[in-house]
């Protein structure tokens, strides 16, 4: 049974781990999506990444550490990584961007990871 104060402490501690996920610096936010997307799998793991986003626009994606298969990770990371730059991100939401055959969880878990990214910072910017 969870007591009121606990629920309390819980959402604290949960808002906090959210204001976590974007920081700015020299007018680019940056999304990371470790905390966003921990339920969103690869092939073995969590696949966090983060998403730089300047004027309202996806300047870079940087991936961070993970486990996966580094031969499928590595297809599947550079098939994507500029697939949004330069794009609004409404433009980069709307994105039917195709994954890289062969590495398809891989694909799905970096496009999902994006998804989340530019839809919290709609929310929190």
């Amino acid at each position: 049974m969870i007591t009121a104060g606990a629920g309390l402490l819980m959402a604290v501690l949960m808002m906090s781990a959210a204001k976590k996920a974007m920081t700015k610096e020299n007018g680019i936010y940056v999304v990371n999506t470790t905390e966003l997307a921990k339920d969103v799998i690869g092939y073995e793991s969590t696949t966090p990444l983060k998403v730089y986003i300047r004027k309202g626009k996806v300047e870079k994606i940087e991936y961070l550490d993970n486990t996966e298969t580094p031969k499928y990770w590595q297809a599947a990371a550079k098939h994507l990584k500029n697939a949004w730059d330069g794009k609004t991100v409404k433009e980069a939401k709307s994105m039917k961007v195709d994954g890289r055959t062969g590495a398809t969880y891989s694909s799905d878990a970096i496009k999902e990871n994006v998804k989340r990214a530019l839809e919290y910072y709609e929310k929190n910017k």
